[in-house]
């Protein structure tokens, strides 16, 4: 939060910022893999992963905040997804975590919601994307079938930026730096409003991710197959979008130039 601060009064080189950010990750990975019922030898192999794990939520939830409510709504989806998943299984106390961090995602999403009166901010993105891969994670260290249904609430953000950093990768972009073709930035690019595009990645949440995550959690043998469905289904989904987003920028440019 405080190099996010910094960085949205000033910015910063992404060296410092990630160099913040991977202090952030290791420190929460370190707290998560001390509780890990495992030997300590093998278990702390794992920081290094889930500190490049967690940097990478920090990241993505950074790059996501860009129109009104998209970041906070998210926020609440999948803090309220991991509270009952947490609370299904038993572990108050990271229910209790989850649920504190919905709260302030709604009490946030009040003010944020489009046209929106206050902004998120980097002092707010990356600090609440390291919160949610955090409370992932020690659901996961509980539980680690945990694990399919928390990729599954999480499948629209992590759909539509890695295949948006996949995308620039192999156009030989600079891919850490800001830019505008994320899927939600192409709708509103074609004067889809903030609200209409919000929706459009709440329905997804709560038609598409919201039971698939309840089946794996139900049904943990199937949580595997499921993560593959919601995500082939996102791909799908993003492809789709990103094309008709492209064609209606052709018309529009054609419309114009005619």
């Amino acid at each position: 939060a405080l190099i996010g601060w910094r960085d949205d009064h000033a910015p910063l080189p992404v060296v410092p910022r990630l160099l913040v950010h991977a202090g952030a990750a290791l420190l929460v990975g370190a707290c998560v893999l001390a509780a890990w019922t495992m030997p300590s030898p093998q278990k702390w192999w794992m920081l290094v992963p889930l500190a490049i794990v967690l940097v990478g939520f920090i990241n993505i939830h950074n790059f996501m905040d860009g129109i009104d409510g998209i970041l906070g709504q998210q926020g609440l989806f999948v803090m309220l997804g991991c509270g009952a998943l947490a609370v299904a299984s038993g572990h108050a106390g990271i229910a209790a975590l989850a649920f504190a961090g919905a709260a302030g995602c709604l009490g946030f999403l009040i003010f944020n919601a489009p046209p929106a009166r206050i902004f998120m901010g980097d002092v707010g993105s990356g600090a609440l994307g390291l919160a949610i891969g955090a409370v992932g994670l020690l659901l996961v260290q509980r539980d680690p079938a945990m694990l399919w249904p928390c990729l599954i609430l999480s499948s629209a953000f992590l759909t539509d930026s890695g295949l948006t950093l996949v995308r620039r990768m192999l156009a030989g972009q600079r891919w850490y730096a800001p830019h505008r073709q994320h899927l939600y930035q192409w709708l509103v690019r074609v004067n889809w409003s903030h609200a209409r595009t919000d929706i459009a990645y709440m329905i997804w949440n709560l038609a598409i991710a919201a039971p698939l995550a309840w089946a794996a959690a139900r049904w943990p043998a199937l949580g595997p197959w499921l993560c593959i469905v919601a995500y082939a289904a996102a791909i799908v989904v993003w492809h789709i979008g990103k094309r008709a987003c492209l064609a209606s920028a052709r018309r529009s440019t054609a419309s114009e130039a005619a």
